[in-house]
C-alpha cells in the first residue's frame, strides 16, 4: 500500500448527544467536545469521528438530515465546529464527520421539491414508484420493520422508498446530477478543514430499479429484508462510490471509513487498498454473525468471545493482502462489548482490560467508542419508557407480536438495544454524572456515581489508564508499523475462551494472548519473549511459555533470533 497520513493512527468515536453538555439543556454539544479536548488528547488518539451533527428533525437521532451545510442548533453552530477543528488540529487530532448520503430527511429541501410534482427536476433524485390497486411496488421490508414504501399524499398508488423510517427517503444514486451534488458537498466540508468521513450505509446505494420483489424471508410475513437486495447487488456498489472518490475525497487525500455489510473476498478489493473506494471499512463480521438470517432481537443469540474472535480472524486474514480494516469492539449501534461478549463473571474492569488488549493490536485502524475506555457495561433499562431508540422500540413491538411478555421483551432490549451505547458519558460523581447541569436526554448508567472518568483518573490500574497504555504501545516507535500493517497470523482456535494471535512487522514481532477462562493457563509461544504489557499482574514468561491468569491478556514481544 501507498503510505497515507492516517496509517498507524488510533481513532475515537463520539456520539455528540451523549458526550458532554455545555449549556444545561441535557444534550451533548460541540462546545462540550471542545471543553473535553484535553481528555481526548490524553488518550493518545489522533482521529476523532463525530456521529451526525447536521440539521435534522430527529426521527433517527440525526441520521435524517434536512440540511448538510448547517449544524443542528442542539449541537451548536458552524463557528463552534470551526473552532473544534482548529483546536483539535493544535493537538494533532483530525476530525472526520459521519456523512449520510444514501438518504435524506423528508424535511430536506430536495425532497420537498420532489414532492411538488412529477415534472420537478428533483423527483428523480429519489425513488417514486407506482403500486397497483393499493398494493406496494414490492415486498421489501424496512430495516426498522414494515414496508419500505410510503404512499405519497394526494397521489393514487404512488409511493416513495425508504429503507429506514418513513422520514428517511432513499436517494437515487443512479442520477448523475445527484452524484455531482454529493461531490460538491464533500468538497465543501473538506474546504472547511474536515479531514475525512465515515460513510453511512454505503451498500444501500444499489437498487434493482424494476423492484421485482424477492422471495419471502424467515420472518414469515410475506416480505423480504431490504438487506437482501443490497447483498444481491453488492458488486455494483463500487462503481458508484468510485465516482465520488474521483471527484472529491480521493484527490484531497481525505480519510474515509465505510459502514459496509456483506463484504466478501470477491468484491473486497474494490472497497479498500490503493484502488479501493475507501481508506478502510469497519469490521462488522462479528455483528453479522449475530444478525445473520434472524428476524429480530428476540432471535439474536448473545455474543461470545468465540464469535468476536472468529469474526475478526476471518476479516483480518481476508483484508491483509489488500489493505487495512477498522477493527471495533462497539459503536453507537451496538450494546456494550464487555456485557455482550464476556461471561457474566467477567463483566467488570478486569474483563474490560483483557478485551481491550486483544482488540487494540488487531491489524488496521482501531476505533475506540466513547466509554469503551472506561469499561462501561450495558445500562439497565427498567421500562420501555426509558428507551429512546426507534429501532429498539420497533424490536420491542416485534417481540410482543411473537408471543413474548412485556417483561421478556424488555429483557431482550437489555441485551441488544442500541441505547446501551448512547447513554450519557459519566464524567464524575456529581449530579447527572457531570454530563449536564440539566436533565439528561437519556437515562444515565446505573453505576455512573462510581464508574466515571474522574474516579478512573485517580486509579493507576483503572481501565482508562490501561487504555492509555494500550494506545501508547500501539504507537511506540517501530511497533506502530508492526501493529498497523504488519502480518497477522492467527493462533490456535480450539479453545473458545482464548484469543491468541501473532503480529509481525519489520524487525518487530509480538504475540497477543487473551485468557478468558476461569483458570490460569499456560501458552506456548512462537519464541522466547518478554511481556510488553499485561492486563493483570498474574503473568510471566519463562523461555517460550507464557503463564497467564484467568480473564487476563498480555502482549509479548518475541525476541529477535529467539523464534522458531
Amino acid at each position: 500500500m501507498q503510505k497515507a497520513w492516517w496509517q498507524g493512527k488510533v481513532a475515537y468515536q463520539i456520539y455528540p448527544r451523549s458526550f458532554k453538555d455545555s449549556n444545561g439543556d441535557g444534550i451533548g454539544d460541540l462546545r462540550g467536545i471542545i471543553e473535553k479536548l484535553p481528555y481526548i488528547a490524553s488518550l493518545g488518539v489522533e482521529i476523532l469521528y463525530l456521529n451526525p451533527i447536521f440539521a435534522s428533525p430527529g426521527a433517527d437521532n440525526g441520521y435524517d438530515i434536512s440540511d448538510y451545510r448547517k449544524i443542528n442548533p442542539q449541537f451548536g453552530t458552524l463557528a463552534d465546529l470551526d473552532e473544534l477543528i482548529a483546536r483539535a488540529k493544535e493537538r494533532g487530532i483530525s476530525i472526520i464527520l459521519d456523512m449520510v448520503l444514501s438518504y435524506t430527511s423528508c424535511e430536506h429541501e430536495l425532497f420537498k421539491r420532489a414532492l411538488s410534482g412529477r415534472k420537478a427536476p428533483e423527483r428523480d433524485f429519489y425513488y417514486f414508484v407506482r403500486g397497483s390497486n393499493g398494493r406496494t411496488p414490492d415486498n421489501l421490508r424496512s430495516f426498522f420493520g414494515g414496508s419500505v414504501w410510503e404512499r405519497v399524499p394526494g397521489e393514487d398508488d404512488l409511493y416513495y422508498l425508504h429503507y429506514f423510517t418513513k422520514e428517511q427517503p432513499e436517494l437515487n444514486w443512479y442520477n448523475e446530477q445527484l452524484r455531482q451534488r454529493m461531490s460538491d458537498l464533500i468538497n465543501w466540508w473538506l474546504d472547511r478543514g474536515i479531514a475525512g468521513f465515515r460513510l453511512d450505509a454505503i451498500m444501500n446505494v444499489v437498487k434493482d430499479r424494476t423492484f421485482p420483489g424477492l422471495p419471502p424471508d424467515e420472518l414469515g410475513d410475506g416480505s423480504c429484508a431490504a438487506a437482501r437486495m443490497n447483498a444481491k447487488l453488492a458488486a455494483q456498489a463500487p462503481s458508484l462510490h468510485q465516482e465520488l472518490k474521483k471527484h472529491s475525497y480521493g484527490p484531497r487525500g481525505a480519510f474515509t471509513v465505510a459502514e459496509a455489510f456483506g463484504l466478501n473476498d470477491t468484491i473486497l478489493d474494490q472497497f479498500i487498498g490503493d484502488e479501493g473506494c475507501f481508506s478502510t471499512v469497519f469490521d462488522f463480521t462479528a455483528r453479522e454473525t449475530i444478525e445473520k438470517n434472524r428476524p429480530g432481537y428476540y432471535a439474536y443469540p448473545k455474543g461470545t468471545l468465540k464469535i468476536y474472535r472468529d469474526g475478526n480472524f476471518h476479516m483480518q486474514q481476508l483484508t491483509s493482502p489488500l489493505g487495512l480494516v477498522a477493527p471495533i469492539l462497539e459503536n453507537h449501534d451496538e450494546p456494550r462489548a464487555v456485557s455482550f461478549y464476556l461471561d457474566e463473571g467477567q463483566q467488570n474492569a478486569q474483563g474490560a482490560r483483557a478485551l481491550g488488549t486483544v482488540f487494540m493490536f488487531l491489524r488496521g485502524i482501531p476505533f475506540i467508542y466513547q466509554g469503551q475506555e472506561l469499561g462501561l457495561t450495558n445500562t439497565r433499562f427498567d421500562s420501555i419508557g426509558e428507551i429512546d431508540d426507534v429501532q429498539s422500540k420497533n424490536e420491542y413491538r416485534n417481540a410482543l407480536a411473537h408471543g413474548f411478555s412485556k417483561e421478556q421483551a424488555l429483557a431482550i432490549l437489555n441485551v441488544h438495544s442500541r441505547d446501551h451505547a448512547r447513554t450519557p458519558l459519566p464524567w464524575d460523581d456529581s449530579p447527572h454524572a457531570g454530563f449536564t447541569t440539566g436533565r439528561p436526554w437519556l437515562k444515565l448508567h446505573q453505576d455512573a456515581q462510581s464508574l466515571n472518568v474522574a474516579a478512573q483518573e485517580q486509579d493507576p490500574g483503572s481501565v482508562l489508564n490501561y487504555y492509555r497504555a494500550l494506545v501508547a504501545l500501539r504507537k511506540r516507535g517501530a511497533w506502530q508499523e508492526c501493529f498497523c500493517s504488519g502480518d497477522f497470523i492467527p493462533g490456535p482456535t480450539a479453545d473458545d475462551h482464548v484469543m491468541h494471535y501473532l503480529r509481525k512487522g519489520t524487525g518487530k514481532c509480538a504475540e497477543i494472548v487473551g485468557n478468558f477462562s476461569t483458570k490460569e493457563r499456560v501458552f506456548e509461544l512462537s519464541g522466547e519473549g518478554r511481556i510488553l504489557l499485561c492486563s493483570i499482574p498474574e503473568a510471566r514468561v519463562e523461555g517460550r511459555r507464557l503463564t497467564l491468569g484467568a480473564t487476563g491478556a498480555a502482549v509479548v514481544e518475541i525476541l529477535p533470533g529467539r523464534s522458531a
